[in-house]
């Protein structure tokens, strides 16, 4: 390897045309899908306050954001619900007029074109918060998987494109997979939330979500943040049950298992900048201690560096319209 003074570094960054023309990593609006909270009503668009632009939708004004969406580049959208009424088994997460349900058929009526990725999991919709079966303040992890099935089932039905089981009970992606199967949606991929971490950064999303746990955490089901090798084992597990998808989350404090993933698998990896991640941007870009494009733009080149395929954002919208000027 030559060196100094042959090799200066510096020759290839001396322009902006030339700083282009050898870019390694570049980010698109293909690449990002919008995260929206769906709640029930006609004219609701409640801002949540620890989210600054985030909003909890009604269907009407949720199929008003997601029809701009593929002007945008924008190729897809992941839908969490608010229910009308929550008890110990989350039973709108899988009722056909489900709030969710009824958002997938309304934005398919409205953007047939646009992915509608379907989040399976129990905690929005039980009045414990959790994300499962809830006896003698154990979540129980089989029961739970009969129900999750029963949401991908009836979320496929209603048009979702992906299903996306993100509650960590062991097993769920196989039980998933022979439901869809045993109702001809052989070709409706699973999205899984491979390693999904027990982390202080979804704070916010519990605001948004009203998801918050009614006694103890999740640490039972959720992965330890110290743990790699764990989570190794757990997007092995989920490839070898029928994964479409493998997913990290959260994305910045786990960039070296998006690295390892991607190097380890061949399915997409998808990383997920969470709420959390989110809200520390925005707080810091109002108070004007940075420049919030700046910083936005140079999380998610960070994330796609590191081997993600496609990331799940709140930011995309306006990353999207970053990367059009």
């Amino acid at each position: 390897m030559s060196v100094f003074p042959a090799s200066r570094l510096r020759r290839l960054r001396r322009t902006d045309t030339l700083r282009a023309m050898v870019e390694e990593t570049t980010l698109s609006p293909r690449d990002l899908i919008l995260p929206f909270f769906v709640t029930h009503g006609r004219g609701v668009r409640n801002e949540i306050s620890s989210m600054p632009g985030v909003y909890q939708l009604s269907v009407d004004e949720l199929v008003k954001d997601v029809r701009e969406l593929p002007g945008m580049g924008i190729p897809g959208v992941l839908l969490f619900g608010l229910p009308a009424g929550k008890d110990a088994v989350g039973s709108e997460a899988y009722a056909r007029d489900g709030i969710v349900q009824q958002a997938m058929r309304a934005i398919k009526d409205a953007s047939p074109d646009t992915i509608v990725v379907g989040d399976v999991c129990l905690c929005e919709y039980t009045d414990h918060g959790h994300c499962g079966v809830v006896e003698n303040g154990q979540v129980l992890n089989d029961p739970t998987l009969d129900l999750l099935s029963q949401m991908a089932v009836v979320q496929a039905e209603a048009g979702a494109d992906i299903i996306a089981p993100s509650d960590m009970m062991d097993g769920r992606v196989a039980a998933i997979r022979r439901a869809l199967d045993a109702h001809r949606f052989t070709d409706t991929p699973i999205m899984a939330y491979s390693a999904k971490f027990a982390s202080g950064f979804y704070g916010p999303f519990r605001e948004a979500a009203d998801s918050a746990p009614q006694f103890g955490d999740r640490r039972a089901y959720q992965m330890n943040p110290a743990n790699g090798r764990e989570a190794m084992r757990e997007m092995a597990q989920d490839v070898v049950e029928g994964a479409d998808f493998i997913m990290v989350k959260p994305a910045l404090a786990y960039l070296d298992l998006i690295r390892r993933a991607r190097e380890s698998f061949d399915l997409p990896v998808v990383a997920y900048n969470v709420s959390g991640e989110y809200s520390m941007v925005k707080a810091a870009a109002q108070n004007g201690w940075i420049d919030e494009r700046r910083i936005v733009m140079e999380i998610l080149t960070g994330i796609k560096r590191a081997g993600a395929d496609l990331i799940i954002t709140y930011h995309a919208r306006e990353v999207a319209a970053w990367l059009r000027e």
